[in-house]
């Protein structure tokens, strides 16, 4: 199994990138990494790095795509950047498993989907990351931006992705919510309206209705189905609102001498709430839809970040995920659209 590592994707590349995925590589088994950049770079800065040589292989890309460009115009005048080198591999050589990357959000959606091609039957894929919740589970929030603007169809094929995908992890008969403005059945915009009612009659969707966004962690539900926009907003609020109370709560334990004895005796309390919580701790998004698995790391990812998307994109690709998006789909009630 050869797990594709884009080295130059990421706010911190490549230094931090090439550090997470050697720490992959040092902590699991079963794996090749394949480090795709620029190689003379890659080269200095595994020097300093100890690791099992045979284990870590370097795929020369001449080439960098930033944040800064737009992604469809980067992915055809760029054939040699990491991201679409990296794509060919995928594509093209069957040992390539999954490919992992920090970089340019919408370059590496543009790239997963041209280059390496949508599962048949898929409308559109749809980004979807594990967040953690107030319980031991962890939900499965789908689309959180890879398409701002959605049908019908596309929110309902998000549902029966991620419900695969929750399965795949182990959640037996995953509950789905659809993110709105109020728990309500009449509640939520127009696409809403005509996505209810066809989760609620589907076949292999275990639906439960509406939900607001601050609930989204709750735990009472496994998946969460929204537009991209909509997804992508309340992932960033609730990533800044929890880093704003894990700093306010420090900043309050050692304002005074009281909170900082406080705060001694509950030091791991915070610790684990800390560990519960940190975004850092889950790796990436998966990209769902598309004929093999593709990653998406937080663009601020540092080593531990990448090291467990790296080790996401492993577990993933034993899962054969694709297999079962297919299976759910074509087990499903069928639904086209002019049904929606």
């Amino acid at each position: 199994m050869k797990i594709l590592i884009d080295a130059f994707g990421g706010d911190n590349s490549p230094g931090q990138i090439i550090q997470g995925a050697i720490d992959a590589v040092n902590e699991k088994q079963g794996f090749t990494a394949v480090l795709v950049g620029k190689e003379d770079i890659i080269k200095q800065n595994l020097e300093s790095l100890t690791f099992d040589k045979s284990r870590v292989e370097i795929l020369n890309a001449k080439d960098v795509i930033t944040c800064e460009e737009e992604p469809t115009v980067a992915i055809r005048r760029k054939p040699d950047s990491s991201i679409c080198v990296a794509f060919k591999e995928l594509k093209e050589n069957p040992e390539a498993s999954a490919f992992v990357s920090a970089g340019s959000t919408g370059a590496v959606l543009v790239g997963a989907t041209l280059k390496l091609g949508r599962i048949k039957g898929v409308n559109r894929p749809a980004l979807c990351p594990l967040l953690p919740t107030l319980t031991d589970k962890q939900v499965f929030l789908c689309d959180s931006g890879a398409n701002a603007d959605c049908k019908p169809i596309n929110l309902i094929q998000f549902a029966l992705m991620a419900s695969a995908y929750a399965e795949a992890m182990g959640v037996k008969n995953p509950k789905v919510a659809l993110l709105s403005n109020g728990t309500e059945d009449e509640k939520g915009n127009m696409l809403n309206h005509e996505v209810f009612p066809v989760l609620k009659a589907m076949k292999g969707i275990n639906f439960i209705g509406n939900i607001e966004a601050r609930d989204l962690i709750s735990g009472e539900q496994d998946v969460v189905v929204c537009d991209g926009f909509s997804g992508n907003v309340a992932l960033k609020s609730l990533e800044g609102g929890i880093s704003c109370m894990l700093t306010a709560l420090k900043d309050g334990i050692y304002s005074s001498l009281s909170g900082k004895i406080g705060g001694m005796f509950l030091k791991k309390t915070f610790s684990n709430l800390k560990k519960k919580l940190d975004y850092n701790n889950k790796g990436g998004a998966l990209f769902l839809g598309v004929n093999k698995p593709v990653i998406k790391a937080h663009g601020s990812s540092k080593s531990l970040a990448f090291k467990n998307a790296v080790l996401q994109a492993v577990e993933y690709a034993q899962f054969n995920i694709s297999d079962r998006i297919i299976a759910k789909l074509e087990s499903a009630t069928e639904i086209g659209e002019q049904n929606v």
